[in-house]
């Protein structure tokens, strides 16, 4: 059998849509739009590419959004005054730093300093924590749009072995916690895991999030997994791949999401939803 994709540029498309509709309602009510902020501390060319796919996102379903490009020597104190500034501005509900941050600059700090209510990116310890005790409030994107994903397979989760290979704050851990919370039985490995093999053949959900290109094959899956591959690699001859080896994996998979066009654009969807519900926080606070 050949997998069906789980085509998240699609899904994302449904989503941004929905929140425009959103969005056009408050306004047309008298309301602010809510309001984004992106900061970009230097000049790391994929860095900026992300930065205005999300600029973009923002203009087309009507949020407020405000750049701040800094140079690469912008001090941590600098960076930190201007975050203390956007956490008063009562125009804009969600702050984003874009990482990484140039070496003299402590992102755990600079991930403390926004109040956890304009958290988007769902970093904070707070929303960390909100997530592991079964509370979430603003989850870390990545995973969060890996859940939307799944929901589009229709299969139950509940019971399911998942198995995620990677195990960094951005995706495996908070990953981890969202699977959990779907009553799935989680095993997340990374470089010391023993008999990797082992662990991806009883796997009906895999999430590969490790950064190198084809590294999980088709051979070592279970036939009839869904496969999320969040890698996105881009080789010498310019072409993008992700972690997961597509044409080999796609032969027994169920479901398969591309790449590009799989998890990337559901990253993007899901910030704009954290950044909707955050300035819904901030009315209920009024």
């Amino acid at each position: 059998m050949t997998a069906k994709n789980l085509d998240g540029k699609a899904l994302a498309s449904k989503i941004r849509q929905s929140l425009k509709e959103k969005v056009s309602l408050r306004t047309a009510k008298g309301f602010n739009p809510p309001g984004l902020a992106v900061i970009l501390v230097g000049q790391n060319p994929a860095s900026e590419v992300y930065v205005r796919n999300k600029r973009n996102a923002c203009k087309e379903v009507g949020f407020h959004s405000v750049s701040h490009n800094l140079p690469k020597e912008t001090s941590e104190k600098e960076l930190l005054s201007l975050i203390g500034e956007l956490n008063a501005d009562s125009s804009i509900n969600g702050i984003l730093v874009q990482l990484p941050l140039p070496n003299h600059i402590d992102e755990n700090k600079v991930t403390e300093s926004i109040i956890p209510e304009k958290d988007v990116d769902g970093f904070h310890p707070y929303n960390v924590g909100r997530l592991t005790l079964k509370m979430p409030l603003l989850r870390p994107c990545t995973p969060k749009g890996i859940m939307t994903l799944l929901a589009e397979t229709g299969i139950d989760l509940v019971g399911k072995e998942a198995v995620i290979v990677g195990a960094s704050n951005i995706v495996g851990r908070p990953a981890a916690l969202e699977l959990l919370m779907a009553r799935c039985t989680v095993t997340v490995c990374h470089s010391k895991t023993v008999d990797l093999d082992a662990h991806l053949k009883r796997a009906d959900i895999v999430v590969a999030a490790v950064g190198i290109p084809g590294f999980v094959r088709g051979d070592q899956l279970k036939d009839d997994a869904i496969i999320i591959d969040v890698g996105i690699n881009r080789l010498e001859s310019g072409k993008l791949v992700g972690d997961v080896d597509f044409d080999s994996a796609s032969q027994g998979a169920s479901w398969i999401t591309p790449v590009p066009g799989g998890v990337g654009p559901m990253t993007i969807a899901s910030l704009l939803e954290n950044t909707l519900q955050a300035m819904e926080i901030a009315d209920k606070k009024g």
